[in-house]
């Protein structure tokens, strides 16, 4: 009785061993040949950063498909464009495929970067430097660093023999930073070739604690501009101040009713419709490292919204931000003046159960509720004198929903285990903060999508100085070749 207790523990210690040593082999290998192999491969990663890459800059976007193809097909990988008029070329890859192949997976990246100014950079941003263990330049961590992750771990795998058991495609995006406007005209006239058991989306950063995370959703985004009235042009403040309505002070009054001091957006119906968690989803969310009296030490924050809640569960409501505001001039360039307009952009992050349509609606319907006419074209002055609460309104119609997959599904415990496999205790979570179009893939292919995100979390995505830590560079060359060989 002995001896066949010992045996079906022997057995199923083997059987766990089986499952997660091709990710470890394989993340193993990767750490050997990238040792040896560091200068060449941030050489590369340099050249690819060096290309502009402003998704309506067009001959730039096409320079960044060619260097990207071209890195492909230097690992064998068979490359062509997926295109429809109008849009940058999506960049397709494809891998030999494998007789009797166990899973057919797509690894999705995006190639364009965030507009910027060069003034606010420490260093050009099209010309990569390292310093203090990063390197420095747009698109450094978003979202260049998977590609080049992608080709160094193809690389170590060939190097090391080890074979990859699943038919493995890439789709490398070009104007993702601009809200995708094409994605889903493409997914639908090349979705023969695209639908396929899971897509890994290779965007965003790992956990703030600087473990790995696996991230099931994403939420949605849409953007929403502002734009009040006082006079026709600038006044002298104290000739016409108290007697001419400024813009910029209507303007503030008007956002401030949005939320209350603690975050909660007071827009009537703003949180109606949120699809709830799974059982699963909220033991995640309840597992995830504590890490927000860090957050605030690293970000100097005396307070946060939320009521107390964490960060990790307040991603998974929706949010409404203001992401700027301009009327007039400030500090050493104002003038005494009642300005002529003020103007605010808003975006809106959303969750499982609100579309954008109907998010934008809701906001509308608070602004008319204000008292405001609402017009979408620069009025006229007959229309600005015959509208005494008159707002300019203009609704991105690129915006998109969120996306969730569930934990549950067989091929989201294999991607847990690889992943583990590779990096350790992973940290999971439903719903990432930021916004990827993943539903244009779950609406039009019925496939799941998870989120492998290899950037460090203080990588000022969006904004000037971005950077990526060398050391998560080389961390996302293990996980890369983990899950090419899944």
């Amino acid at each position: 009785m002995m001896h066949r207790l010992l045996f079906a523990t022997l057995t199923l210690a083997a059987l766990a061993g089986a499952q997660t040593s091709p990710g470890a082999s394989a993340a193993g290998a990767a750490r050997t040949w990238r040792q040896a192999h560091e200068s060449p491969i941030l050489g590369e990663f340099s050249s690819l950063l060096a290309i502009p890459n402003l998704a309506r800059d067009n001959e730039a976007i096409r320079k960044n498909a060619a260097a990207v193809s071209a890195l492909l097909e230097k690992r064998g990988v068979k490359t062509r464009y997926l295109e429809v008029p109008g849009a940058p070329p999506v960049v397709f890859g494809e891998v030999m495929p494998v007789a009797n192949a166990a899973h057919t997976i797509i690894f999705y990246a995006h190639y364009d970067g965030q507009p910027l100014d060069p003034k606010e950079w420490a260093t050009p941003p099209w010309e990569p430097v390292i310093r203090d263990g990063r390197i420095y330049a747009r698109s450094a961590s978003d979202d260049k660093a998977p590609i080049i992750a992608i080709a160094a771990a193809l690389d170590a795998l060939q190097a090391a023999k080890l074979p990859i058991r699943s038919n493995i495609k890439f789709v490398f995006e070009g104007e993702e930073e601009a809200g995708s406007p094409h994605l889903a005209q493409i997914i639908e006239k090349y979705k023969d070739l695209l639908s396929r058991d899971v897509w890994l989306i290779c965007d965003g950063p790992v956990h703030q604690s600087r473990r790995q995370q696996i991230v099931f959703g994403a939420r949605g985004v849409t953007t929403i501009d502002i734009t009040l009235y006082g006079p026709n042009h600038e006044l002298h403040s104290g000739h016409y101040g108290n007697w001419a309505p400024n813009p910029a002070m209507a303007l503030a009054r008007l956002l401030a009713g949005m939320k209350d001091d603690d975050g909660k957006v007071l827009i009537e119906h703003f949180y109606d419709g949120i699809e709830p968690l799974s059982d699963t989803e909220k033991r995640a969310i309840a597992e995830a490292p504590e890490v927000d009296r860090d957050l605030m030490r690293e970000l100097a924050l005396g307070r946060t919204e939320g009521g107390g809640r964490k960060l990790v569960d307040l991603i998974n409501l929706p949010s409404l931000n203001i992401r700027g505001m301009a009327s007039a001039r400030v500090a050493e360039k104002a003038s005494n003046v009642v300005p002529s307009t003020a103007t605010a952009s808003i975006d809106m992050r959303l969750v499982k159960g609100i579309d954008p349509r109907t998010a934008e609606e809701r906001v509308l319907a608070y602004i008319r509720k204000q008292g405001y006419t609402i017009v979408d074209t620069e009025p006229d002055a007959a229309t600005r004198m015959a509208t005494p609460k008159l707002a300019r309104v203009v609704v991105e119609r690129g915006g998109y929903r969120a996306s969730r997959t569930s934990m549950d599904l067989p091929i989201s415990q294999l991607v847990l285990r690889t992943a583990e496999a590779a990096r350790g205790p992973i940290v999971k979570l439903p719903t990432m903060g930021g916004s990827v179009p993943l539903y244009m893939i779950e609406s039009i292919l019925h496939a799941p999508t998870i989120t492998v995100p290899i950037a460090n979390h203080d990588n000022n995505q969006h904004s000037f100085n971005e950077n990526l830590r060398l050391q998560n560079l080389w961390d996302g060359i293990e996980l890369m070749a983990a899950l090419l060989t899944m």
